[in-house]
């Protein structure tokens, strides 16, 4: 199904962003004589976003009540139609034929609610977040083409107009997280986020162009033909076709989506404005990674070891970054860890074929990462801009709205129930439990669980902590800042609210399979998502999709998996409320100050030093080849040799020159002499050849002196001629035609080898030709 509306979806913010960045400024400035007011610049920046939304949910309606009339039916099946548009044709060379089209299926169609839903409420609470900022309107547009990219990203109906969006991500991040790059610590955070993602964005380029090579097309219909499948089970470099293009694609989203090893860039981004941080780290460019792999679905499921690589990457960022949140005391970078962490949960569901788990946690995740995100910034706002949790606590008086917000998000990313985050974080986990992949190692599976549930008991430990940190117990900020806490004003309250209400709400769209319940989720992604099968030499791509969960646990054995991640989650809160409710614990003070665990906690909380590693064994020896080229190549072979020696030599030439050219006349006449002479000389090798002409029994020799000074005193030249082949010119014959350019003779007297000598009447040096002569009759010769 066609339709003529779906690029309007990303063209909306790239407008705005159009306006804010170039346009308004130049129209208000002809039209009014100043820039355009604060009023204009956020109405422009919210009301593009909002209305890209509407547009959205315009085109999504009637899938959606298509859906609910197949449930009426008693219909399970989702939707099995797209939405395409085709915009023009962007690339046509040789087999290569791309067009600049977007597509809004199920899958699609998720994500850009959330990115158009989540990135409205951030617009707006910048509003009030940024009220005080000089670049506004650069703040907005930024804002807004981070925005369009994204959707550009999600919509793109190929992988190069996907890369488009990919890219334009990288670029805004960029942009964003060193938006105040007066500061040389955020620009420096800025530059590593657009350096560690060109690391897996060359990768992710090298996974297109296998796929290109084996498939011959890059667009999604393409990709999951009868022809494609069957060309990734291929032999390559000793593995699947599927294997190496998963993998460098898996590794592209690594970089975006911060896992191992790539994820280094991300605690650092927090150096960009909050609402950045919300954008960034909730609803858009960290989860393009897991949208990208579910996308490509039907490549994963053809390969279970790149399955594997994806869930065990995943699994290990999930609690690697876990326990680095331990220890953090800035409110942001326990944030940042925590997105980390729960990307790698999105990665392991999607990794064992839990496409849908993946994405309901992506979704869940969304709104109650982005709420915890804008109020960090709401607290910090408060706090007159710290971020140090550590002189925090008992906000709870002050910032009523703030906090009962926030309790709905701490409640959902901590796993319970009725929260959003208890139902998809437990879909994976079951799903972790139950994958069996072909060639995986025995009970992997069962090891992803273990390592996911301890992920999540510490997930509600570090976050139940940050909790008691900022709003228990009594406040330990100084008396200056205390007289200056207020809370938020309504443009960043009512985001907070909205976003507390879906925290709670979103979950209800993918209930697990207990007591026949509807899963909305998985009955709407069904015809975007591939089914793996593992006992299958040959993946299926199933109409509808039912999580292996369901079919391998049962009602019994899910309920078992909730109670578990619901003890978990509990378990977690009341250790952290045990040692933080009335502020920094003592006990773990103690603990710390000393001994081993002293030397774990600095371990922990200098990030296991991974930062520090990166710098020693590939940023040191990256700025020891930079500069060694610098000196060699830049300073000496450029600067030295060609600019400063070209221009000595020519500086040379120029002294000489002046020297000489000084206007005496008799000194100009005597290099003319002497250039003359020069001349003279060195044209002063003598040239001879002869041609001859063989007719009626007589053969008639032409000598050719050339030219030079024996051309000009060819009157006195000297020739001797050679005709009978007796290596001298004594023969009478010969004398007679001494000094002659031409001479006839009888064939009877010309052997079959003629000599002509040539002696240059100037400088009297001697040249010679020698050449066989064919007497047949009526020939001309004398070709060499």
């Amino acid at each position: 199904m066609k339709t003529n509306l779906i690029f309007l979806i990303p063209l909306l913010p790239l407008l705005g962003a159009l306006f804010n960045l170039f346009l308004g400024r130049v129209i208000w400035r002809v039209a009014a004589g100043r820039d355009p007011s604060r009023r204009v610049v956020h109405f422009v920046a919210v009301g593009t976003v909002v209305a890209s939304f509407a547009v959205a949910l315009s085109l999504l309606v009637g899938p959606l009540f298509e859906l609910f009339w197949k449930w009426h039916q008693g219909g399970k099946s989702g939707l099995s139609e797209a939405l395409t548009q085709s915009v023009y044709t962007w690339i046509e060379v040789g087999n290569l034929k791309l067009d600049l089209a977007f597509r809004m299926d199920t899958l699609s169609g998720v994500m850009v609610m959330v990115v158009t839903f989540v990135g409205s409420l951030i617009h707006l609470y910048s509003t009030g977040y940024m009220a005080d900022e000089p670049r506004y309107a650069a703040y907005f547009g930024y804002l807004n083409l981070f925005t369009g990219a994204m959707l550009i990203l999600v919509l793109g109906d190929n992988l190069p107009v996907m890369f488009i969006g990919w890219e334009g991500v990288g670029l805004c991040s960029y942009l964003l997280i060193g938006f105040w790059f007066e500061n040389n610590q955020f620009a420096y955070a800025g530059r590593k986020a657009f350096v560690v993602n060109r690391i897996g964005d060359f990768a992710f380029l090298i996974g297109m162009f296998l796929l290109f090579q084996a498939v011959g097309g890059l667009d999604y219909e393409t990709l999951r033909s009868d022809a494609a499948m069957a060309a990734y089970r291929s032999p390559l470099w000793g593995e699947r076709l599927a294997f190496w293009a998963g993998l460098f694609l898996f590794i592209g989203a690594c970089g975006k989506s911060a896992q191992i090893p790539l994820y280094v860039w991300l605690p650092d981004a927090m150096a960009g404005p909050t609402p950045v941080s919300a954008l960034i780290h909730a609803a858009t460019m960290v989860t393009a990674g897991v949208y990208m792999v579910a996308r490509m679905s039907f490549l994963y499921a053809s390969s279970t070891a790149a399955m594997a690589v994806v869930a065990g990457v995943g699994a290990l960022t999930a609690l690697f970054a876990a326990i680095m949140a331990f220890a953090q005391t800035d409110f942001k970078k326990v944030l940042a860890y925590s997105t980390v962490s729960q990307l790698g949960f999105m990665f392991v569901g999607v990794g064992v074929g839990a496409y849908v788990a993946g994405i309901f946690h992506l979704v869940t995740h969304a709104f109650f990462k982005a709420g915890l995100f804008l109020a960090a910034g709401s607290v910090m706002h408060a706090m007159s801009g710290s971020g140090d949790i550590v002189k925090m606590g008992g906000l709870k008086k002050w910032l009523p709205w703030t906090h009962k917000t926030f309790v709905a998000y701490w409640l959902a990313i901590c796993g319970i129930i009725p929260f959003a985050g208890f139902f998809s974080k437990d879909e994976i986990l079951a799903g972790a439990w139950s994958a069996e992949g072909q060639g995986w190692l025995v009970g992997y599976g069962e090891l992803l669980w273990v390592v996911l549930t301890v992920a999540a008991l510490g997930t509600a430990f570090y976050m139940s902590r940050l909790y008691c940190l900022v709003f228990e117990g009594e406040c330990r900020a100084d008396d200056e800042t205390r007289s200056h806490i207020h809370e938020s004003p309504w443009s960043m309250t009512v985001p907070l609210a909205i976003l507390a209400v879906f925290s709670v709400g979103i979950g209800f769209i993918g209930l697990p399979h207990v007591g026949g319940l509807p899963n909305v989720l998985e009955s709407w992604l069904s015809a975007s998502i591939a089914r793996p099968d593992f006992h299958s030499t040959y993946p299926s791509i199933a109409e509808s999709l039912h999580l292996s969960a369901q079919n391998h646990l049962g009602e019994g054995g899910l309920l078992l998996f909730m109670a578990i991640a619901l003890v978990m989650g509990i378990a977690g809160i009341g250790a952290a409320w045990k040692l933080y409710r009335k502020g920094p614990s003592k006990l773990v003070a103690d603990k710390s100050a000393s001994g081993f665990a002293a030397r774990i906690y600095q371990v922990v909380y200098n990030k296991f030093y991974v930062d520090e590693l990166y710098d020693r064994i590939v940023v040191a020896p990256f700025r020891w080849a930079c500069q060694a080229l610098f000196d060699v190549v830049d300073k000496f072979v450029i600067d030295l040799i060609f600019v400063n020696g070209s221009a000595f030599v020519v500086g040379v030439v120029g002294r000489v020159a002046r020297w000489v050219q000084n206007g005496q006349v008799h000194r100009y006449l005597g290099l003319l002499v002497v250039g003359a002479g020069c001349i003279f000389y060195f044209t002063r090798e003598p040239t001879i050849d002869f041609s001859y002409t063989v007719s009626g029994g007589r053969v008639t020799f032409q000598a050719d002196i050339g030219a030079g000074p024996s051309a000009i005193m060819s009157k006195t030249t000297e020739l001797r001629w050679d005709f009978n082949g007796d290596g001298d010119s004594n023969d009478p014959e010969e004398q007679r035609f001494r000094n002659k350019t031409e001479a006839q003779l009888p064939i009877a007297d010309v052997g079959s080898q003629v000599t002509l000598w040539y002696t240059d009447p100037v400088f009297k040096s001697t040249a010679k030709t020698v050449k066989p002569v064919d007497k047949n009759s009526d020939r001309v010769g004398g070709e060499q």
